[in-house]
């Protein structure tokens, strides 16, 4: 189907702004200021009961987190979150309207974590930050108010693609933490970037094969760790034993195709899924303001998290 009407307004409105992710040659440094100043989607931030900042043990020195409680009874369920932005771009703030929405919606405390950005801190940097905050969430959960039983990882894009990776980590690493749920939003799994969603919408859909390259070559040191499971978790060769999974994908998406084969990957070794494409939008849709297809999506998201952690 052609572009639903609600996002081929905003994908206008976005492109005649300046809003795309085409950064050519632009050093990254640039590219996040230019973020900043044009963000994609803030969104309006709800209130919450309880909003904190933290720095917790990390591999390379202290991580910064920001703790999202709500009003909901002890112990409640925790999803660890990571936000997108190709490795490369992102940050706490950026993601912060979304983390006080799920939160609030989901009766979650959300822990946002605040990962090293590539290239200053290449593969597998970013993901042993997730991983160490996953432990570490898991470790002081009575703390947080929270059920160590129930927690889930969650993340949008190369966030997704950390979310995925995560259990796949965990359960490598004798099964700790154990994780009840993954939530992967139009997930990155693939490096090798040659798939028919690339081909058909690679330009004009707001994120393109242009910037994708440039994210992987800004994320990993050469092309063999394009093809390592922890970068890239379709090449992971065994996926049993993984959590329950959540795959959200975009019809107009360079990343479609690689999210739907992970799904299917997920499915063959066993593990419960589902996948749902939604058709007529692009990348980022769900964090996008005012969209009716990302509010059913979040929706939906929210429902899962409630049927799986209670």
């Amino acid at each position: 189907m052609a572009l639903e009407p609600q996002t081929r307004a905003l994908l206008d409105a976005m492109l005649a702004a300046g809003a795309s992710l085409d950064f050519g040659q632009m050093p990254p440094q640039e590219a996040r200021r230019r973020m900043e100043a044009n963000p994609i989607a803030r969104g309006t931030a709800e209130p919450i009961a309880k909003v904190e900042d933290r720095r917790i043990p990390g591999p390379a020195g202290e991580l910064g987190v920001r703790i999202y409680t709500p009003e909901a009874s002890a112990p409640r369920p925790a999803i660890v979150y990571f936000h997108g932005g190709g490795w490369v771009l992102g940050n706490l703030d950026g993601s912060d309207a979304q983390c006080r929405a799920l939160a609030n919606a989901a009766r979650c405390v959300v822990v946002s974590v605040d990962y090293r950005l590539a290239p200053e801190a290449k593969f597998p940097a970013p993901v042993e930050d997730c991983y160490a905050a996953t432990r570490w969430v898991a470790q002081n959960a009575p703390d947080l108010g929270c059920d160590p039983r129930r927690i889930a990882v969650a993340g949008t894009s190369a966030g997704a693609n950390l979310a995925a990776v995560v259990p796949l980590m965990a359960r490598d690493r004798g099964g700790i933490p154990q994780l009840a749920f993954q939530v992967l939003v139009y997930p990155i799994t693939d490096g090798s970037m040659n798939t028919r969603s690339y081909r058909e919408n690679g330009q004009g859909y707001f994120l393109t094969a242009a910037s994708m390259a440039w994210f992987w070559k800004h994320y990993i040191h050469d092309d063999n760790d394009r093809f390592h499971p922890y970068a890239a978790p379709i090449n992971a060769p065994d996926l049993r034993g993984l959590p329950p999974a959540l795959v959200i994908t975009a019809e107009y998406d360079p990343l479609r195709d690689e999210g739907e084969a992970y799904a299917e990957r997920l499915r063959a070794a066993g593990v419960p899924v589902t996948c749902t494409r939604y058709d007529g939008t692009i990348h980022s849709f769900v964090s996008m303001p005012n969209l009716e297809v990302g509010k059913r999506a979040f929706n939906q998201i929210v429902a899962a998290l409630k049927e799986t952690l209670g």
